[in-house]
């Protein structure tokens, strides 16, 4: 039998390619002995005291109460509860195209995911937000607070724990394709001394 590793996500459920990459991720779990554990960043804590756009000072008046839900849902029934709740989340926010960012959207995702819908009380409450906090920190700190999400932690090519911003890829690959992107971003981000690897993004986000 072959050890399977844990690979860590840090995902917030509003950002388009955080959802790409999360269903990139269950590819490779197919493909590649690996198990991923989805936790909680937060685009609102990341861009706290930034001067930002009225938009998107909007978006993210918004993006409190789904990372609180998400945050409340582990809390009481712990890591696969998260998992679920953001394939819900996503699925109607990112495929659905649903609007609603309020309590509507929250109990139905939390209801689709088999969990109780009274934890959309939770998108309100700052009761979660030091909990909350404390998963960003854990997820940006290695990384630094220039990147957003995706945030990866994975065990590096001979072992060691590396952790990086991205991949940011649309479509999401599928199958040995999936494959094979994984086990070339570990192999990048494990070598030491590498920090950036980028091009202009000429896509919008698909879904496909």
């Amino acid at each position: 039998m072959t050890d399977r590793s844990t690979v860590d996500m840090w995902f917030d459920p509003l950002c388009p390619w955080a959802w790409i990459t999360s269903r990139w991720l269950l590819e490779v779990e197919q493909v590649r002995d690996v198990d991923v554990r989805f936790n909680v960043m937060s685009l609102a804590v990341l861009n706290e005291g930034r001067e930002l756009p009225e938009r998107y000072q909007e978006l993210m008046r918004t993006a409190w109460g789904p990372v609180r839900v998400c945050v409340a849902a582990g809390q009481k029934h712990g890591q696969d509860a998260v998992r679920a709740l953001y394939t819900a989340l996503g699925t109607r926010i990112h495929l659905g195209k649903e609007e609603d960012r309020g309590p509507k959207l929250f109990a139905a995702a939390l209801a689709d995911a088999g969990l109780d819908p009274a934890l959309a009380d939770a998108a309100d409450s700052t009761a979660y937000d030091e909990a909350l906090r404390a998963s960003h920190e854990a997820g940006m700190r290695p990384v630094g607070t220039d990147v957003g999400t995706p945030v990866i932690h994975a065990p590096g090519p001979d072992g060691t724990p590396v952790a990086f911003f991205g991949p940011v890829v649309t479509p999401s690959p599928k199958g040995e394709a999936a494959g094979r992107l994984w086990d070339g971003v570990l192999l990048v981000a494990g070598t030491p001394g590498f920090f950036e690897l980028k091009r202009s993004r000429q896509a919008q986000p698909s879904f496909d």
